[in-house]
Formats: structure tokens, sequence, C-alpha cells
């Protein structure tokens, strides 16, 4: 009998068992620790708010918030009572893969200010006064959330989905430039 089957039998008898494979050198296991990580997805480009029967809702997906538009309410959500911008209810219209998250959401950690917004940022905010707003910033957005009004902007009456009156939101760099990007992302975001 060889070596080998000898020292294979008396690893059988103790219970040990040979792997052949087992004997790998620590390149792979090198290998997989010098992979880096897949990059987060912050889902920080764009944010979405309803005033809606006394509560500021607000999205950080575009399928939640147009599901909340159809059926008026949201499945999963975080609540914070008298947490809104004139003491309202605030909701948080969370998507599926983010029910279970206590921490890293993008429309909570936007909205709060601790993520800053991606430089292609697009944003709609739904009053019940039955304006449109649309923003390019998101410094725009918290602007006219504390204020209720947009300082510059370029109206258009009657042409939103709904037949709302939609407010393209501009600022003090861009306030003597028509808007047509932001005109056409609204545009190409409420195609039906």
């Amino acid at each position: 009998m060889s070596v080998f089957k000898k020292a294979a039998m008396a690893a059988a008898v103790a219970g040990i068992t040979l792997s052949l494979t087992a004997c790998q050198s620590n390149e792979a296991k090198t290998e997989m620790a010098a992979a880096p990580a897949p990059a987060v997805e912050l889902n920080n480009q764009d944010l979405y708010e309803v005033d809606h029967e006394g509560r500021h809702y607000v999205f950080d997906d575009f399928a939640t918030y147009q599901e909340f538009l159809t059926v008026g309410e949201t499945s999963y959500r975080k609540v914070f009572i008298g947490g809104g911008p004139h003491g309202e209810t605030l909701v948080f219209g969370l998507r599926g893969e983010d029910k279970k998250k206590l921490t890293g959401l993008a429309g909570v950690e936007m909205y709060n200010g601790n993520m800053p917004a991606a430089e292609d940022f697009y944003g709609e905010m739904r009053g019940e006064d039955g304006r449109l707003y649309v923003f390019s910033t998101l410094e725009d957005m918290e602007a006219v959330r504390a204020t209720g009004e947009a300082a510059y902007r370029l109206t258009q009456i009657g042409t939103g989905p709904q037949g709302q009156t939609v407010v393209f939101v501009l600022n003090g760099s861009n306030k003597k430039k028509y808007p047509a990007e932001l005109i056409a992302r609204f545009n190409e975001m409420n195609a039906k």
C-alpha cells in the first residue's frame, strides 16, 4: 500500500476528511480581499414632495411617487408626527427594498440636509393649491419648502399632467436663462 493511501485511510479513520482542494494557496483569498467593494447607490438624483390631506410626503423614488399620485397612499413609510416644514406630519414614502432600513434612506438624508444632491438633480413639489413646482437644485427646493414661494420662476398655467400650473424654479445664477433643459426633463418625467 502506498504512503498516500495509508495517510488517506488514517485520516478517514480519525474522522477527518482529506480534501485535495485544501492545499490551495492564499492567492484566491488575497484576490477576494483586494477586490473593490461595489459602489453604494446614493439615490440622490431626485426628490419628490407632495402636500396631501394635511401631511407632507417625501419620495426619493419616481415609481413610488407615481404610485402615490395614483392611489393617494404609500405601501411603506417612515412617519414623523409634527416633522413637516410647517409642523404637519412628515411621511417618507419608501421602496420595498428600503422598508426595513433604519438609516441610509436618501429621501430622509437629503430632506434633513445630511446628503448632498447629485449634480443632475431633479425635483418636484406638489402643493394642495394646484401648483407643481419643478427644481434643478436641492437648494432651490429647500428654499421653496421654507417660504412657500419661488423668488425666481417661469410659470406655465395649466400645462401640468392634471392641468396644474407648473412653476419652474430658478435662482440668482440662472434667472435670465430660459430653463429649456428643466422643461424637457419635466416633460420626459411626466410623459404618458
